[in-house]
């Protein structure tokens, strides 16, 4: 072969052989930087789904689920008063939480409270992402700050049971601002933020017992005491005026429950499923068990018992929800019930206080009962998921320490706030506005014509 002939062959064969081999090497170095790489976070179209559902399941606990078993117990010239309380404070805690609640709980800061980065929801767009408990799975921030609005919306508007029928409409609107701001939005933080101290402890609240149920509890015992009873409390008949809307109210929330409970899991999955069935069973053990105290106690089962034990059941299931097993369930619902029963009745009257709706006796006690319970129920020996290095002392003595730093931080700040309010505009209406009614008294209409 002519030497021009291997030049023109050889010359871009060579090249082409060198390229080869850079190219190799290449690749073969720039494999660890990829294996090192970490993947693209996973968005799936199920997940997505089931926090959109959620959300509004968690607001159809509000309005009208809440709304409705308030205002079934509460007398017939009291009942707009109250659902306008519960609808007006979910609405006013809804953008309260867009301005600067999102940002408190859920953003930056210390161990106690998030700071102001995401004001008027700043920085959040379509593509923000939010954590989920798989690695590498997410969800859209806007359905995750969609979803705990719900919360925010609905743990103020628990407490107003306590004091309902004797507190100006003015002072729940402020002290309801005043309270997630300094009460609310520091237990969420420190209970569900990354870098919140409670969390650090290890503390579990699937779904909300110390954030939404002591948090509310505490404040409305506190509520009760400072507000102080109503007019004729003890020596007249002070009747709920429709059990039937109670009922209707109790199933509402039981149904809205499972957005509550089973959207806690931030995914729609196995998991999922595991709070959907204790969220059943706990809450059925519950009612069975109130009313078979009460048929005992008290020699025939009221509807109005039934319905509070199915409440107190969903409660003291929250923070056990995703880890506990069904029958640990069960077991925690029942107990829960129980002893909420047992305060309900003999405690109260033998203390005296006049917690209207028994916030503290069922969402206090209920929530106090099933915080440290879940310290018991996650054990697997018990049919729970369980947690890295376990042990059922350790995690009780967590749980206990979650529950005690939650009641004094709303115990003191809540005292504080009514006795704000109380300075600023007053909390109580009158003896003679009491007696003629709220609904008129407050907003000048009435719920029932004869």
């Amino acid at each position: 072969m002519k030497l021009g002939s291997v030049l023109r062959w050889g010359a871009p064969a060579l090249t082409a052989g060198l390229m080869m081999a850079v190219a190799a090497y290449a690749q073969d170095a720039a494999a660890p930087a990829a294996e090192a790489a970490a993947p693209a976070p996973t968005v799936d179209k199920g997940d997505v789904a089931w926090m959109m559902v959620s959300s509004v399941l968690v607001l159809f606990m509000t309005i009208p689920g809440l709304a409705l078993f308030y205002g079934g117990l509460v007398r017939a010239k009291n009942m707009l008063s109250v659902l306008m309380q519960v609808s007006a404070i979910a609405c006013l805690m809804m953008v309260v939480w867009i301005v600067y609640g999102y940002s408190l709980a859920f953003s930056g800061g210390n161990a106690f409270i998030g700071d102001f980065g995401k004001v008027f929801l700043a920085g959040v767009t379509s593509e923000s992402l939010a954590d989920t408990f798989s690695d590498g799975v997410k969800i859209p921030e806007y359905i995750f700050i969609a979803f705990q609005m719900t919360f925010a919306a609905i743990t103020p508007a628990l407490i107003v049971g306590a004091f309902a029928e004797r507190i100006k409409f003015s002072a729940v609107l402020l002290f309801s601002v005043l309270w997630v701001t300094f009460c609310y939005y520091p237990i969420a933080h420190m209970v569900w933020a990354s870098n919140g101290m409670i969390f650090g402890w290890g503390a579990l609240d699937f779904a909300g017992g110390t954030v939404v149920h002591i948090n509310s509890g505490v404040a409305a015992l506190v509520g009760a005491l400072v507000i102080g009873k109503r007019t004729g409390y003890g020596k007249e008949i002070i009747a709920p005026h429709s059990l039937p809307l109670t009922l209707i109210g109790a199933g509402m929330l039981w149904v809205g429950w499972f957005g509550f409970n089973a959207g806690s899991n931030l995914e729609s999955n196995a998991g999922t499923t595991l709070a959907v069935l204790n969220t059943f069973v706990a809450t059925a053990g519950a009612g069975l068990a109130w009313m078979f105290v009460e048929w005992a106690a008290k020699g025939k089962p009221s509807m109005l018992g039934l319905a509070s034990g199915i409440v107190a059941g969903l409660v003291a299931i929250t923070p056990a929800a995703g880890v506990s097993g069904p029958m640990g369930a069960l077991v925690l619902g029942a107990v829960a019930a129980i002893v909420c029963f047992i305060f309900c009745t003999s405690v109260k009257n033998a203390l005296g206080y006049d917690d209207s709706l028994d916030v503290f006796g069922i969402h206090g006690v209920g929530g106090i009962v099933g915080a440290i319970g879940t310290g018991i129920v996650v054990a697997p020996a018990l049919g729970g998921v369980g947690v890295d290095d376990y042990t059922m002392a350790g995690q009780v003595v967590t749980q206990i320490k979650a529950v005690a730093v939650t009641i004094v931080w709303t115990g003191v700040g809540s005292f504080i706030l009514y006795k704000i309010v109380d300075v600023l505009i007053g909390l109580r209406v009158t003896v003679d506005e009491e007696r003629e009614g709220l609904d008129l008294i407050s907003h000048g209409e009435r719920a029932y014509h004869s």
